[in-house]
């Protein structure tokens, strides 16, 4: 039976892939692992900064798509993006290092027993860093070999992500009867939830919130989160499963570096199913990955026009700490 893993990635719109690309590896410390596009929307980059090897479970990507506008926070929205950090003291070397870096952030805090850290980036995207000193199930990442932040201290993975709708009742119903979570705990109007008794790398945090009106989606908002799966084979089980769920879905989808099946369980939020395989190291070698533009085979003779259309960044892969 098809089961799912943990977290996959997590996907958001950035106003600038190179400020990105800065404030991921130089500010985060993390790992530039592919530098690609948009597969619908070719005049849009798409990069994936992971851990060391790009391990499922580790990865947050960016479009950039060209002439938009700031995103208005609100309901029915992936609110905040969790990352995992080793320690307790860990958040205090990162409350500092966000002081030296003039990075907005707010004071640690504890939620549903974990220490967290909240903070901002320069399209105000909301984030939070998470302790694993108490943390139990999917292992962590290995922190990037080339990261200005120390190991006993870095990023190693993502973290539980924070969830906002009107329809609270209904997503429990998705997430618990469809996609096998379990409910964890509940804190006020939020409620954790998490699959594969996997701790932080396989948990979601939904909030029933009444809030005035949708997000609006554009810069500074997520567009998608993603749950691992096995395989291909479990994959497609998960396709019938969601068909026969009678949610929206888009049927499989081949993204070269993995497999996967997007579907929306109600209004607003955009789920996506991937595969663990076959990984991001398939078209290039570690020492070059995130230095090139990689295209998947079917886009290469279109490589001219797009590269014309992109802001180049990163031409030696040197990040600014």
């Amino acid at each position: 039976m098809a089961k799912l893993l943990g977290l996959h990635h997590v996907t958001a719109i950035t106003s600038s892939s190179p400020k990105m690309f800065a404030f991921m590896t130089g500010v985060l410390g993390l790992h530039l692992i592919k530098k690609t596009v948009n597969q619908d929307d070719v005049r849009t980059y798409h990069l994936y900064f992971t851990d060391d090897r790009g391990t499922a479970g580790t990865d947050i990507t960016f479009f950039d798509f060209p002439g938009q506008f700031q995103g208005t926070k609100g309901r029915n929205s992936i609110d905040r993006i969790g990352f995992r950090v080793p320690s307790d003291a860990a958040l205090d070397y990162w409350q500092q290092r966000f002081d030296d870096h003039q990075i907005e952030h707010e004071a640690i805090v504890t939620e549903f027993g974990a220490k967290t850290l909240r903070f901002y980036d320069f399209d105000h995207e909301r984030y939070q860093l998470i302790s694993d000193e108490i943390n139990h199930g999917v292992p962590a990442g290995t922190p990037y070999l080339a990261s200005p932040v120390p190991k006993e201290f870095a990023i190693s993975g993502l973290g539980p992500m924070r969830i906002t709708v009107n329809y609270a009742a209904k997503m429990a119903q998705v997430l618990t009867e469809l996609l096998g979570f379990a409910k964890v705990a509940t804190e006020g109007n939020q409620t954790l939830y998490e699959v594969a008794n996997g701790g932080h790398g396989a948990q979601v945090i939904v909030a029933d919130e009444q809030l005035p009106a949708d997000e609006v989606q554009a810069y500074g908002t997520v567009h998608h989160l993603a749950f691992r799966t096995a395989d291909e084979a479990d994959l497609r089980e998960w396709i019938k499963k969601i068909s026969a769920a009678r949610l929206a879905h888009s049927g499989f989808v081949d993204r070269f570096y993995f497999k996967s099946e997007y579907f929306r369980p109600g209004r607003g939020v955009l789920f996506e199913i991937a595969t663990d395989g076959p990984g991001f190291l398939v078209d290039e070698t570690y020492e070059e990955a995130g230095v090139h533009l990689e295209l998947p085979p079917f886009l290469e003779e279109q490589r001219a026009d797009i590269e014309a259309h992109l802001v180049p960044f990163n031409t030696d892969k040197k990040a600014a700490d």
